[in-house]
Order: structure tokens, then C-alpha cells, then sequence
């Protein structure tokens, strides 16, 4: 599956944006999907996670209740919906699909493909 991100940007602290990720050549519902973010200078992290159907969502602690994953199979896209968005968000963000199970989907190895990526640069 490919997989193209969009969306990112410059926002103010506080601010929202919205991600985009397309995917195409394979079929999108077979695959759960996630949001990965990488700082300067840091690891790549899952901050976003969206099973194949959709029906279930999972999110790091430094973006829950701020950040919002979904997924339009018909669409084949996925979006990540960003509020309250702080300074610590400032990332290039990846869209990645992988077969992964439960207990690994917070883990980067799990993805096998990997989008772009998309910056996101949130300013005081």
C-alpha cells in the first residue's frame, strides 16, 4: 500500500489542524493504521491508532483528549484532527499501515509502510 500525508503546516499554540493520509494500491481496510510523529533530535513515536474497521481507537497520553484519529474506508483516507495543539507538538507527521495485533500498536516496528510525512510547526 502507498500511502501520501497532507495537511501539515504552521499553527499558533493553541491552534488546530487536520491531517490527511491517502493510501493506494492495496486495500485500506485490511490494514490498521497509525499516526507517528518524530522530533528534532528524537524517536519516532505512535501518538495515534485506528484498527482496520475503524471501531477502535488508541492514543498516547501527550495528545489524548486533544488529538482525534478516524479513518473513511470507502475513501481509502485517514485523518488525524489536532486541538489545542502545544509547542511539544512541533513533528514531522507519518501515516503508516501495518497487520499489527493489539499489544504492539504503539510500536514503530509494526508499521511496514510508511508515508512521506507531513510537517507540523506550532509557534508561541
Amino acid at each position: 500500500v502507498q500511502l501520501q500525508a497532507s495537511g501539515g503546516g504552521l499553527v499558533q499554540a493553541g491552534g488546530s489542524l487536520r491531517l490527511s493520509c491517502a493510501a493506494s494500491g492495496d486495500t485500506f481496510s485490511s490494514y490498521g493504521m497509525g499516526w507517528i510523529r518524530q522530533a528534532p533530535g528524537k524517536e519516532r513515536v505512535v501518538v495515534a491508532t485506528i484498527t482496520r474497521n475503524g471501531g477502535t481507537t488508541s492514543y498516547a497520553d501527550s495528545v489524548k483528549g486533544r488529538f482525534t484519529i478516524s479513518r473513511d474506508n470507502r475513501k481509502n483516507t485517514m485523518y488525524l484532527q489536532m486541538n489545542s495543539l502545544e509547542l511539544e507538538d512541533t513533528a514531522v507527521y507519518y501515516c503508516a499501515a501495518g497487520r499489527w495485533i493489539t499489544s504492539s500498536r504503539f510500536s514503530p516496528e509494526a508499521y511496514a509502510y510508511w508515508g512521506q510525512g507531513t510537517q507540523v510547526t506550532v509557534s508561541s
